[in-house]
């Protein structure tokens, strides 16, 4: 019986500077996987099994999870294509904490479809696959969107085009930086997080958000990493959703104190992150975080670099 397993990893939306159009994929350094997982194999009849450290915060309803609405969308897609599908039983491995900001949503839609596609013979390229993760995520945060999927899927940092193909391009890494990444253990909805925010902004803020994004891509591919990490500040999100996480100010401070090249809000929070030059460095941020920004035991912090692969698939 033909069986898949696809590995999908947790990431940072919006990377401060560009909201909705920015995203990373992350690998903590000490080699721990983060993120969920999904294995798929032939059945006689669909079904959905979820496991895993955060299983118990899902739907008790399977036909409200994210992963069996991957499914029968998937089946639309096969079928809109005269291409055959079957009955499946699928088993998800929920490792990612719920309205994180770790793309959690993301990272079950992103390992979802793509055990789904090598199943069945790989019958949708990477575009195609993107645009039914982003139109999947969309259905939980209330629009389309893909700085979670894409990384996650693809790995790296990525930039979304706004164009149906190619629908993200990648943009270049730095090594030498590090990510001291917290989770605080509180819930924070991508919803409520967008509703947070002014439907307009001013002219000024939109320059600003223009020059930044501009300059990053241009300093990342100059490999100008300091003057890169020098725009790495969110003038559209952060300065609304901080007021949604406790204890954000003195962690943006404390980091700052410590020489972190940035710190921010990873998507909609509460998870938060500082930009680091070194793993040392790194580390002694994400003890301070795990410290005085965790707010319970669901709390955690990690220190990641960005990887150059994203979603792994192999046979179960």
């Amino acid at each position: 019986m033909k069986a898949i397993r696809a590995y999908a990893p947790a990431s940072i939306g919006n990377v401060s500077l560009g909201f909705d159009v920015l995203g990373a994929a992350l690998a903590p350094v000490d080699g721990t996987r983060f993120g969920d997982e999904v294995e798929v194999k032939e059945a006689a009849h669909f079904s959905l099994e979820t496991i895993g450290a955060y299983a118990h915060k899902l739907p008790d309803d399977a036909d409200s999870n994210i992963v069996t609405k991957c499914y029968h969308y998937f089946c639309e897609k096969m079928l809109n294509d005269y291409k055959a599908v079957s009955p499946v039983a699928i088993t998800l491995h929920k490792n990612l904490p719920i309205g994180s900001g770790l793309g959690s949503s993301a990272s079950s839609i992103v390992a979802a479809f793509a055990a789904l596609n090598a199943l069945f013979d790989s019958p949708f390229d990477d575009d195609t696959l993107l645009t039914m993760m982003g139109e999947l995520e969309g259905q939980i945060s209330g629009s389309i969107h893909y700085d979670n999927v894409a990384p996650c899927f693809l790995g790296g940092m990525t930039l979304m085009t706004g164009s149906p193909s190619p629908v993200t391009l990648s943009l270049p890494l730095n090594d030498q930086w590090y990510y001291a990444i917290c989770y605080s253990g509180i819930s924070v909805s991508t919803a409520a997080a967008r509703d947070i925010l002014p439907k307009q902004v001013d002219m000024a803020t939109a320059l600003t958000f223009g020059r930044q994004l501009g300059v990053f891509v241009h300093a990342l591919h100059s490999k100008a990493f300091s003057l890169a990490a020098s725009v790495m500040q969110d003038v559209i999100a952060e300065p609304y959703r901080k007021s949604l996480l406790p204890g954000f100010d003195e962690a943006r401070a404390f980091s700052e104190r410590e020489g972190a090249l940035a710190f921010g809000i990873s998507g909609s929070g509460p998870t938060v992150f500082a930009v680091c030059d070194s793993q040392n460095q790194a580390e002694k941020i994400a003890a301070y975080l795990d410290k005085n920004y965790v707010q319970n035991d669901d709390g955690f912090s990690h220190v990641c670099q960005i990887p150059k692969l994203g979603t792994l698939v192999s046979k179960a």
